[in-house]
């Protein structure tokens, strides 16, 4: 197998997908209605609700959608061989990832951009709105917990890497400050002000790694990065977000997109051969990336790429309030996470074009490789050319780094840039992942001051410094907290079964809005989801409980693991018992999308408004 048969393969599955079955959800179930204003135009208030370029919105929506899971998941579930990351990936972004993004992203539009929990409270009741609720945020803290335990191993003993990471820090909040009091407004010329610094960076880290002087100050174990990163993720959540978390995300949706974009065409351009087989020995079991079998830690392994439950939080966050026209959430909901799952294939492409065994040298502690009985075969070459020792850094990141490195290294006169690429596809993906952290903690700062305000009102206030403090720290604790307690091997799957469970209940709550609505003949684009997720998450919650964790005393993350179910549990059982209620009591709506919209548009006209739809 090519590389470039699976990008082909990718891109016309994606396009195919987009065009046709995109098209069905957006015209036969959810009715997307141009002359629907929506509430950015009817809320606006220049803050929350501000009607955006459809382009803005798509780029502003996958890059916060666009975290390391579409990097990391698929790079560790080749342990299973490239097939079945890759029918999961195509299937489960096609049928799953992209519904729930769109049809959750729509119920948010239409309930004037409200959260998922708010959603819940109104669609099915308040017992479901609370549990998803609290379930959103043991979702944020698992997550930066997995993406942090992500960063923390590939950054560990590596100076050139820590210092090109840590620099994109003081650079991103330098261009907050130039874009804020230098030169406001002055976007273009600070993007490439900072693309040049970031650039700089990396291309110093050798000096920084040789240097007798230096190096010491960037040279940290893994427990030391763990904690810097819970800092900077309380850092970032108590600053203003125009000092460090705009510039960043801005900086990194160029990195993100152009880094792709350069993958899949060097690809094309260098053809690698796939070394890892379509199914390995490990298929069912007994691997040393992941020790359970493919069904069901594939799904759960590769979240991001074929679905996501934290896209809802975004979905229902600051995109719902942007979009200007109904007609524009085909492309931002269902096309980015289509545009997602193409970056989780460029991933798997890259990773699995390394040989096998230098892939589970990389991704596997020392113990592990050695019960193996394999030898390396490039890896001692590929340490030497990028400068750093590759053996035994588990977590996705190290080897998707060297097999995007290798890529571009075989590009005709960049043989001689191996180390160069390798510590920029580092800093690339801990673009991707501090991204997510910083905004992550953010969110998790709001979510636990909504729930402490009905408490205490001051906490409600989002601008209470008191309020702000304690609990930015609160969660960065709990999260750094839990990075301590575990591996990648404990904490990604229990990311993973967190990340589903989000997912699940997203679909229950999208199908009782399809049945709500009059839809419920086509209720089953997300109840079929909804169900194979449940039953595949829940499955893999009980190995992970009480094969992964309760033998090794994990406790914490069990106490976690059973929240986590029992919070799905009671929104699946309200949710059914409203599919149930609606069912019975709404009457099906049978008018075609464009007799909806001469009805929308001529109340419209005869209120005289029809001004309001951009």
């Amino acid at each position: 197998m090519n590389g470039v048969h699976l990008v082909i393969i990718t891109a016309c599955v994606l396009i195919l997908a987009y065009r046709f079955y995109g098209a069905f959800i957006a015209a036969k179930v959810l009715t997307l209605n141009q002359y629907n204003v929506p509430p950015s135009i009817r809320l606006e208030d220049g803050h929350d609700y501000v009607p955006t370029n459809k382009w803005v919105v798509f780029g502003h929506h996958f890059a916060a959608i666009a975290g390391a899971g579409p990097l990391v998941g698929p790079v560790i579930a080749a342990q299973f061989g490239y097939l079945p990351g890759m029918m999961w990936i195509l299937i489960g972004s096609v049928m799953a990832g992209a519904v729930h993004d769109m049809v959750i992203l729509v119920a948010s539009i239409r309930h004037n951009g409200k959260s998922l929990a708010e959603i819940a409270k109104t669609e099915i009741s308040k017992l479901a709105g609370t549990s998803a609720l609290w379930a959103t945020l043991f979702l944020l803290i698992i997550t930066e917990a997995g993406m942090a335990v992500v960063v923390a191993n590939s950054l560990f003993n590596s100076p050139w890497g820590t210092f090109t990471v840590g620099a994109t820090i003081p650079i991103a909040i330098f261009i907050g400050i130039y874009l804020k009091y230098l030169r406001p407004g002055r976007i273009q010329e600070a993007t490439i002000i900072g693309v040049a610094m970031i650039l700089i960076a990396v291309a110093l880290g050798p000096y920084v790694r040789d240097s007798a002087t230096l190096a010491p100050y960037f040279t940290y174990n893994v427990v030391q990065i763990e904690i810097a990163i819970a800092v900077y993720g309380f850092l970032a959540s108590v600053l203003p977000v125009w000092l460090l978390l705009a510039p960043r995300d801005y900086l990194s949706t160029y990195m993100k997109i152009g880094t792709i974009l350069a993958l899949a065409l060097g690809i094309i351009i260098v053809a690698p051969e796939i070394r890892m087989p379509a199914t390995s020995p490990f298929l069912w079991g007994g691997g040393p990336v992941i020790s359970g079998s493919v069904i069901p830690f594939v799904f759960i392994t590769i979240a991001c790429g074929a679905i996501s439950g934290f896209h809802s939080l975004i979905s229902t966050g600051t995109t719902p309030k942007m979009i200007m026209n109904e007609r524009q959430i085909l492309p931002i909901g269902y096309g980015a996470m289509l545009t997602e799952a193409f970056i989780s294939m460029m991933a798997l492409i890259a990773a699995t074009s390394l040989h096998p065994s230098d892939y589970f040298a990389i991704n596997s502690t020392q113990q592990a490789f050695a019960s193996l009985g394999l030898q390396v075969q490039d890896l001692p070459m590929l340490s030497h050319m990028v400068g750093e020792d590759l053996m035994h850094r588990p977590g996705g990141a190290v080897s998707l780094a060297v097999g995007m490195a290798d890529v571009f290294s075989k590009i005709p006169y960049m043989e001689q840039f191996m180390g160069f690429w390798y510590h920029f596809c580092i800093m690339f993906e801990a673009l991707f992942i501090l991204t997510l952290i910083d905004a992550g903690s953010r969110v998790g700062r709001y979510l636990l001051q909504e729930l402490l305000g009905r408490v205490y009102k001051p906490f409600g206030n989002t601008e209470w410094w008191p309020g702000i403090i304690f609990c930015s720290a609160a969660v960065s604790i709990c999260w750094g907290y839990l990075v301590l307690q575990g591996n990648i091997g404990e904490i990604w799957p229990l990311f993973g079964v967190s990340n589903q469970l989000l997912g699940t209940i997203a679909l229950a709550i999208g199908t009782s809005y399809i049945f709500r609505i009059g839809r419920g003949r086509y209720a089953w684009v997300t109840m079929i989801p909804c169900i194979f997720l449940a039953i595949i998450t829940c499955y893999a919650d009980y190995l992970n409980i009480f094969t992964n964790y309760i033998p090794t005393g994990k406790w914490l993350l069990v106490a976690i693991s059973a929240v986590m179910f029992v919070l799905v549990a009671v929104v699946m059982i309200e949710a059914i018992r409203s599919w149930v209620r609606y069912a019975k009591t709404v009457k099906q709506d049978y008018r075609t999308r464009e007799e909806i919209e001469a009805e929308t548009k001529a109340e419209l006209q005869k209120q005289g408004k029809l001004d309001l739809v951009k």
